[in-house]
Formats: structure tokens, C-alpha cells, sequence
């Protein structure tokens, strides 16, 4: 596999104009000369692959092309090899193009290469063979196997015997990390490089690969790859497994502790917060079973996992209700139905809260009725009669009636006012 690169000058004994073709990444780049019939392409090439050499000519008027080694050996002279290694074969040749392949090259093969033109004066180009040498296998080592959440963690890749120098990127996940890269230069131009990395880790790191990717010319898709191990500290979940709703005096209560760690927890512990558990709960690994509940039981109950790492915990307040006060309707007569409590015929269970409420609007009926009351007997004082109209009620008619009480005004004085 060959990869083609910038092309060389040929000499020429007059003043040239040189240009260069840019091209994208991948594709040939050649150095033409303006005047001058001989062209040739740089050429980069994987060690132990073939590469190709081609000496091209433009109008050629009969002239002899000829390859010529980094020592000025004669490699092909026209469809002739005068030098005797078999490793270099005939492609193409014909007037306008001498074409030679070189197989299994190696570091020895590297260096300029000569294209000749046997012209009037003679025209020459140079095509230089780099051969590129793949890093082995890179190798990622860490400075613990085990690292707890919370603290750093040190990994360190290494790509040996490359040509060129490789370079090395991290990547955490989907997240790209940055290292510090040492490059040291061995034997005969390779290089081994070494890439240093340093981050915290949490435990959602725990089973996250971390890829060292290797970029070299020579070389697609090589990468080593390590997964995280990280230690931390219990997750704790308290679970209500009864009752469903609320918790109510009689009632049993059923406690599951969930703890998630690694190391898995190795302690789980049930307490309850600034008092003691009640002597008659039930303490089975992760479970707290309660029965009979009352309300001297209210209060904080914890569960506490540990393990290597540390400890968490969770917390579950218990707070207890009133029992239900509606009774079921019996099925048969209770007369005889003894209380053990009060040692005489049970009560049925009387709803407080509903005698208040009637109680309440009974009261407010009749404080509404004394105020319209004292409303309507603030209006209407009584009826009151005056002297002036006295002896008006015992006429016979009317004019008698009005002849009676002239009297009266004329002892105006003497008027007074009688309340009934």
C-alpha cells in the first residue's frame, strides 16, 4: 500500500518557475518544472508493504528513461534491470513512462529516489520514498486496580516503536480527557511515546471505559481500552411494604431496607433516632416488622448500611393515627357483648368529632336568633297615649268628642305622657 506525497524538482540549467499542486490529504502532490519534460511523486509507504515509483515523461522525443537508487545505482534502465534485487519489478514502461514497484520495503529502502531523462543536458527528478513504521499494540497501565469514589486515579498509555512519533488521545466515556504526552526518540528514527492522565472519580464512573487512542499515518482504529473499578459508599431506600396508607393504632408496620454499595453493604442496622426501638419490633436482616402500633411509638426510625467505603443511611418518621371510629353493622344482637375494658355492656364508639360540629351549629342558631331580637325590640319601644286625647273615647259622636277635648288645651301645661 502506497501513499503518494509532493513531488521533487528537476534540474535544469536555465532560470525555472516552480509550481506545486495542493491537494487534499490522501491524493498525490506533484513538482512539475515549467520547460522540462520529467516528472515524478513523493512517495510514503507502511514497512513491509510495496511502493511504487513512476518516472513520467511529457513529449518525449525518443529519450532514454532510467531509475536510479539513493546510491546512484541503475535500478531499470529502460525495461532492463541491471541491479540484482528481485524485490523491485517492472509495472509499466513505454515512451512516456518508466513504472517500478519496490516489495516488502523496509527502513533501508528510505531515501530519494532518482528519475532520469537522457536529454540534452540531461534532466533529472527526485521522488523520496518515507517508509512509516505502526506503533505496536499500546499498553495502558494505572497506578491502582481499585480506586474509591472520590479520589484520583492515574492511568498511563504507552505506543512503542513507531515512525513517526504517534500521538495519543483519551477518551472517558463520551467525555475527551487530556494527558500529558512524553515522546522519546529509540534507535534508527522510532520513537516510543507515552501519554499520562489524571482524574477524580465518582461511583457513576464505576464499569466506564477509558480508550487510549493511538493516531498515526501508518495505522486506523488502534486503541487499548480499560474499564473503571470504583468503590463507594451504600445507597439507602427505605421501603413502607405495609400498611399501603396510613399507619394507625393497631395496625402492623413492615420496614424494607434497600442498600446498594460497593463492596455490597456488609452491616445493616435499624435504630430509632434519641429513643430505644420498641422491645417487641422485629428485626429480620433488612426488614423491621412492628405489630400493635399506638402512638407512644411515634418517632424517627433509620436504617444504617456500611461497608468498606463508609456508611449511609435513610429515614422513615412514623407518626400514628386514630383507629377508624365507624363500626361495621353487626350481625348478631350484642346485648350480651362484654368490654373487658369497662366490664360492663361495650358503647358503640361514638364519633367526637361529628357531636362537635352539631354542637357548634346549634350554638350559632341561637346566637343568630338573639341578635335579629334585640334588633326587632330596639325598633318598636311600645305604644303610649296622651292626655290631649282624653275624654274622646267616652262621646257619643263626634262633635262631643271634640267639644271634650277643647278642655285639654287649655291646661297645656299640665300635659303628661303615660307609657303602657
Amino acid at each position: 500500500m502506497a501513499i503518494t506525497g509532493s513531488g521533487s524538482l528537476a534540474i535544469s540549467l536555465s532560470v525555472v518557475v516552480i509550481s506545486v499542486a495542493f491537494l487534499p490529504k490522501g491524493a498525490a502532490e506533484t513538482v512539475t518544472v515549467e520547460g522540462q519534460n520529467l516528472a515524478t511523486d513523493n512517495v510514503s509507504v507502511i514497512e513491509g508493504e510495496t511502493a511504487t515509483i513512476s518516472c513520467r515523461v511529457k513529449d518525449n522525443d525518443d529519450s532514454v528513461i532510467q531509475l536510479l537508487n539513493p546510491n546512484r545505482q541503475t535500478i531499470y534502465f529502460k525495461d532492463v534491470r541491471p541491479l540484482k534485487d528481485s524485490r523491485f519489478q517492472l509495472v509499466n514502461f513505454s515512451d512516456n513512462e518508466l513504472r517500478v514497484s519496490l516489495s516488502n520495503v523496509s527502513l533501508s529502502d528510505e531515501g530519494r529516489y532518482v528519475c532520469q531523462l537522457y536529454t540534452d543536458p540531461p534532466q533529472e527528478a527526485y521522488a523520496d520514498i518515507t517508509v512509516l513504521v505502526p506503533p505496536g499494540s499500546p499498553i495502558i497501565e494505572s497506578r491502582e486496580d481499585v480506586v474509591s469514589e472520590g479520589n484520583e486515579t492515574e492511568l498511563i498509555c504507552t505506543a512503542m516503536g513507531s515512525k513517526p512519533a504517534a500521538s495519543i488521545r483519551w477518551m472517558k466515556g463520551e467525555e475527551e480527557l487530556t494527558g500529558e504526552t512524553t515522546v522519546e526518540e529509540t534507535y534508527e528514527r522510532m520513537f516510543t511515546v507515552s501519554s499520562r492522565v489524571r482524574f477524580s472519580v465518582t461511583k457513576e464512573d464505576d464499569g466506564v471505559p477509558v480508550d487510549c487512542i493511538i493516531d498515526h499515518p501508518a495505522v486506523k482504529d488502534l486503541l487499548a481500552q480499560r474499564h473503571l473499578e470504583v468503590l463507594y459508599k451504600p445507597e439507602v431506600k427505605i421501603v413502607v411494604t405495609y400498611p399501603e396508607g396510613l399507619t394507625r393504632e393497631g395496625d402492623n408496620l413492615d420496614l424494607t431496607c434497600i442498600a446498594e454499595g460497593k463492596p455490597h453493604p456488609h452491616q445493616i442496622n435499624w435504630l430509632r433516632v434519641d429513643e430505644d426501638v420498641p422491645p417487641h419490633a422485629v428485626v429480620t436482616g433488612s426488614d423491621l416488622y412492628i405489630e400493635n402500633l399506638n402512638k407512644s411509638f411515634n418517632g424517627t426510625y433509620r436504617c444504617v448500611a456500611s461497608n468498606a467505603v463508609g456508611e449511609a443511611y435513610d429515614d422513615y418518621i412514623l407518626y400514628v393515627y386514630d383507629a377508624p371510629t365507624t363500626l361495621p353493622t353487626p350481625t348478631t344482637n350484642p346485648v350480651n357483648t362484654q368490654d373487658s375494658r369497662a366490664g360492663e355492656g361495650a358503647p358503640q364508639k361514638i364519633d367526637h368529632a361529628v357531636i362537635g360540629g352539631v354542637v357548634a351549629v346549634v350554638m350559632f342558631a341561637i346566637l343568630c336568633a338573639l341578635i335579629v331580637l334585640g334588633r326587632y325590640f330596639a325598633r318598636h319601644k311600645g305604644t303610649y297615649f296622651t292626655h290631649e286625647a282624653k275624654g274622646a273615647d267616652d262621646a257619643a259622636d263626634a262633635d262631643t268628642a271634640i267639644i271634650n277635648a277643647e278642655g285639654g288645651h287649655n291646661n297645656t301645661d299640665e300635659k303628661k305622657e303615660y307609657y303602657i
